[in-house]
C-alpha cells in the first residue's frame, strides 16, 4: 500500500451514483479508493471505468458485516469516508422493508462507529494522524416528505418521509447528526434530488421510459403523470459530493438539486420526442403514443423541490446541465447501451 495517498472508502461504488463519481474522481492519484459493494441487484462492476488504475480497490461485501468493515478500517485506516451504500427503489421498499433497514440504518450505523474507532481517542478528540479525517453521507430529498404546489425543501425543513425507503434514509441522517453533536466526529450529509444520467439502473423512471419505447412496449406513468421531481444530472450530483467533502462545515448538511422540476408525463413525452429525431419508428407514430398511465403507487409523494442556495452561496457549486442538455446526453448514452 501507498501509505502517502489518501486512502478512501466508498460503499456503493458500483451502483448508480457511486460508480460515476469514482469514474469521475479515480483519476486523481493524490487518493486511493476502496470500493465496498455487496453487488445486489443494482451495483454492476461494469458501471466503472477504472481500467489500468493502480489507485483503486474492489472489495465485495455488504457495509452490514461488522467483521469484514472493521478489517477494512484496520488495513486501509481511510481518512475519509462517502456513504453511498443504500437501497433506494421505492417500490421495493413497499414490498419488503426489512433490507432497507438492515442497510440503510444499520450498515450507517456500522461505518459510523468504525470510524469513530479509529479516528477518535475519545468525543471531541481527534486522533494524531486523523485530522484531516471526513464522513460524508449521501441522502436523498425524500426524508422531507412531499410539497405543495409551492415551495422548496431547505436544510431546515422538517423530517416528513413517506415510505420505508425515505424512513430509513431518515433514520441514517439522524444517525450521521447524532455522532456530530455527541462525538464530535467530523460528518457531512447530502441530501440530492431524483438524479439522472449514466448508468442508472434499468428499473428507475429515465430508463424505463428508453427501454419501453425502444421495445414498443407500452410506457408505463404512474397515477396522471403529475408528479413533479427536481432533476439533478449525475455528474453535478458527483461535484456536489466533492466539494462538500473538501470543503463544507462539518455537522452540517448541503442541499443539491437542479433546479429543473419537470412532471413525469413531461419527462416521457421529451425522451419521446428526442427518440423520434433519433430512431422513428418504422410505423411513422410517435413513441408518445406509447404511453400508458397505470395505477399510483402508495404513498406516492406529489412534488419534490429543493433550494440548492447554501451549496451554491457557501461553496460556490452550480450545476453545469440543465434538464434539457442532461436528457439529451443520457438519451444518447442509453441508446448505445440498449442497441448493442
Amino acid at each position: 500500500m501507498n501509505r502517502e495517498q489518501k486512502y478512501i472508502l466508498v460503499t456503493g461504488g458500483a451502483g448508480f451514483i457511486g460508480s460515476n463519481y469514482i469514474n469521475l474522481f479515480v483519476k486523481d492519484e493524490n487518493y486511493h479508493i476502496v470500493n465496498l459493494d455487496k453487488l445486489t441487484y443494482a451495483g454492476n462492476l461494469d458501471n466503472l471505468e477504472v481500467e489500468g488504475a493502480s489507485n483503486y480497490t474492489f472489495v465485495q461485501g455488504d457495509i452490514n458485516d461488522k467483521p469484514l468493515v472493521k478489517e477494512l478500517f484496520e488495513k486501509y485506516r481511510f481518512q475519509e469516508v462517502i456513504n453511498f451504500a443504500a437501497e433506494s427503489h421505492v417500490d421495493n421498499s413497499i414490498l419488503d422493508p426489512s433490507a432497507f433497514v438492515e442497510t440503510n440504518i444499520n450498515g450507517t450505523f456500522n461505518l459510523l462507529q468504525n470510524a469513530y474507532v479509529l479516528w477518535m481517542n475519545k468525543p471531541f478528540s481527534i486522533k494524531e494522524g486523523f485530522k484531516n479525517a471526513r464522513f460524508l453521507h449521501v441522502s436523498t430529498d425524500e426524508v422531507y416528505g412531499t410539497l405543495g404546489a409551492e415551495g422548496l425543501f431547505t436544510e431546515e425543513t422538517p423530517y416528513a418521509p413517506n415510505s420505508p425507503y425515505s424512513a430509513s434514509k431518515a433514520a441514517s441522517d439522524f444517525l450521521v447528526r447524532s455522532y456530530f453533536h455527541t462525538y464530535g466526529m467530523p460528518v457531512l450529509t447530502t441530501n440530492c434530488s431524483n438524479n439522472y444520467g449514466p448508468h442508472q439502473h434499468d428499473e428507475k423512471l429515465i430508463p424505463t421510459i428508453i427501454r419501453t419505447a425502444l421495445n414498443e412496449e407500452p410506457i408505463p406513468i404512474y397515477g396522471d403523470g403529475k408528479n413533479v421531481r427536481d432533476w439533478l444530472y449525475v455528474t453535478d450530483h458527483c461535484k456536489g459530493i466533492n466539494l462538500v467533502l473538501r470543503e463544507g462545515r462539518f455537522g452540517e448538511t448541503y442541499n443539491i438539486g437542479g433546479q429543473n422540476e419537470r412532471e413525469n408525463i413531461y419527462i416521457a413525452k421529451k425522451i419521446c420526442e428526442l427518440l423520434d429525431k433519433k430512431i422513428p419508428r418504422k410505423s411513422g407514430k410517435s413513441y408518445a403514443d406509447l404511453i400508458t398511465y397505470v395505477v399510483d403507487r402508495p404513498g406516492h409523494d406529489r412534488r419534490y423541490a429543493i433550494d440548492a442556495s447554501k451549496i451554491e452561496g457557501e461553496l460556490g457549486w452550480k450545476a453545469d446541465e440543465n434538464f434539457e442538455s442532461g436528457i439529451a446526453k443520457t438519451v444518447n448514452w442509453y441508446l448505445q447501451k440498449y442497441q448493442k
